[in-house]
């Protein structure tokens, strides 16, 4: 498996695990010390992955409320042991646009850090 087709594969599980709620899946390809950083609703937004897992595993998942999966990667780049992966996650009331750093590290990519915000769907590109 090339390295662009192991990270898609590490974009797949994130975007699954985030619509069926499942933390455990997150957990599997996120780095121990991954952070999340956003500005929701005008508000900055930092986590520690722990925090965020907690919150995944204690709201019902976009899949629970019936939602259709939309997720998909936008944009993948790859250069030696480091990649950047673009996804849109359109879920509950927010069509977001999720920013991902991985890094290739133990014999597998990770993602070490989400940064992310709510685009309006007049302004996605």
């Amino acid at each position: 498996m090339s390295d662009h087709e192991a990270v898609l594969a590490v974009v797949d599980a994130y975007c699954k695990g985030v619509f069926q709620g499942d933390a455990g899946l997150l957990r599997s390809v996120f780095h121990p010390k991954a952070a999340l950083f956003a500005e929701l609703r005008g508000q900055p937004y930092h986590k520690p992955l722990d925090d965020y897992l907690e919150v995944v595993a204690n709201r019902q998942s976009p899949q629970a409320r019936g939602e259709r999966f939309r997720m998909k990667p936008v944009a993948i780049e790859v250069v030696h042991t480091i990649a950047f992966a673009k996804v849109h996650c359109p879920m509950y009331e927010f069509n977001y646009t999720d920013y991902l750093s991985l890094v290739h590290e133990g014999g597998r990519w990770m993602i070490v850090n989400k940064l992310f915000t709510h685009v309006p769907e007049e302004r996605q590109e």
